[in-house]
Formats: structure tokens, C-alpha cells, sequence
């Protein structure tokens, strides 16, 4: 099949929310199906802007990388470049919630709530990131991404519709950590045609093959209904 170049948008990893200095919230995600995505654009020939949180792997040579740590700080990287690219690959495992306030010096033990062992953190919601891009696009496509323990289908089903996505790689957790830095998923990949493709196992490496081929297949048939109109 040959294939016209796009101008791709993918993330990756976690953000980190500071609570002091030395201290942050977080998630497990290490960024692997992120670079990997973008190792199979390259491939085909798209032009890749990629933003990640901090994952400790080098940045993609050749690709221009933007890293980031916070979500909010991901939330301006991304709507800078939005106007300018066909697709978002949300990837990244953005946190949900941060801290209320950041300590300007680390928390000392003696200082909290004078010597008592309970502290209590107060959080704020992140704004949610896809959901923002998809009330400003005109032409791109969106596919965002959802992990889930429990009414994994109905749970991605939902997101698809409420963020007005076109498409959701829906993962399952199978193990404390999974599917963060295995090298195999369970799960789906959910359109808003309401077409699912289940996959089981499936290397990493394979996952973003799919993923490009569903996402290079919107572009073509949102470029068809654009020419029609």
C-alpha cells in the first residue's frame, strides 16, 4: 500500500506532579510503546513531532523531541503544535491528579502536622489533555489510549465517546505493573464506528504497526469526506 506522509503527533511516558523538591506523584509508564511508535513513523516515512515525559531513554535520533515533566507542562507543548499536524497519538500516561500546592523546601518528617505520622496531600484535577485537543481540531485525528482494571470495553467504549475520539487502544492490566515495560499487551483497539480489533499478547513492536495502519486509514477517510464536502 503506498502510503502519503503524515504530520504525526505522538506522546509518551508519564508526567511528574512535584509535592516538594525531592518528591513527585506519578505512574509506572516507561515510554517503550511511545518510542516505539515513533521508531515505526520514522519508518514509514512521517514526520514525527514527539513529546515525552521523563522516561530515561535517550531522545529518538532524528525527530524532533520536546520533553516535558508536568502534565500542565504537556498541555502547552501540545496545543503549540496541534494546528499544524494531521494526527495525536496520545501515548503518554498523563497523571490526573497534582499536588494542590508544591512545597518551596523539602518536607521535613519533624515538620509535618507537628511530629504526627499522618500528612495529608491535597490534589487538585490535571485538565484532561485529549479531550482539550479534540474541542479545538478542525481536520485531525485523534486516537488516545486507556488502561484499565475492571469493564475494560465499556470503560474504553465511554472515554471514545466523552473525549470525541476517533479511535482508543484500549490495554488490560494482567500483573501489578502491566502492561508498563512488558513487552507484550492485552487489549483492543476501539474506533467510533464502533469496530473493535482485540489483540492478545501482542509485542509492542506489532501494537504500534496496528496502530499506525488505524490512524494512516482515518486520515485517508477524513481526507475523502473533506474533498466530497
Amino acid at each position: 500500500m503506498r502510503r502519503h506522509p503524515l504530520r504525526l503527533l505522538i506522546t509518551a511516558g508519564p508526567t511528574r506532579e512535584p509535592i516538594d523538591p525531592v518528591r513527585f506523584l506519578s505512574n509506572y509508564s516507561t515510554g517503550v510503546l511511545g518510542h516505539t511508535l515513533v521508531a515505526e513513523a520514522q519508518r514509514r516515512g512521517h514526520a514525527v513531532l514527539f513529546i515525552t515525559g521523563p522516561t530515561g531513554s535517550p531522545p529518538p535520533r532524528g525527530v524532533k523531541t520536546v520533553a516535558v515533566e508536568t502534565a500542565l507542562q504537556m498541555q502547552a507543548a501540545l496545543e503549540r503544535a496541534f494546528p499544524a499536524v494531521d494526527a495525536v497519538i496520545m501515548a503518554a500516561a498523563v497523571a490526573d491528579f497534582r499536588p494542590a500546592r508544591a512545597a518551596a523546601q523539602k518536607i521535613k518528617r519533624s515538620g509535618v502536622a507537628g511530629g504526627l505520622k499522618l500528612w495529608r496531600l491535597e490534589l487538585v484535577e490535571n485538565p484532561d489533555l485529549v479531550a482539550g485537543l479534540a474541542t479545538r481540531r478542525t481536520r485531525q485525528v485523534i486516537m488516545g489510549f486507556a488502561l484499565e482494571t475492571s469493564r475494560a470495553l465499556a470503560n474504553a467504549r465511554a472515554k471514545l465517546r466523552t473525549k470525541q475520539l476517533d479511535a482508543i487502544v484500549l490495554t488490560q492490566m494482567r500483573g501489578p505493573r502491566a502492561p508498563f515495560g512488558d513487552t507484550t499487551v492485552d487489549g483492543a483497539i476501539v474506533k467510533s464506528s464502533g469496530a473493535v480489533q482485540p489483540f492478545r499478547r501482542l509485542a509492542k513492536p506489532a501494537l504500534a504497526r496496528r496502530i499506525l495502519d488505524t490512524v494512516e486509514r482515518l486520515v485517508a477517510q477524513r481526507g475523502k469526506t473533506s474533498s466530497a464536502a
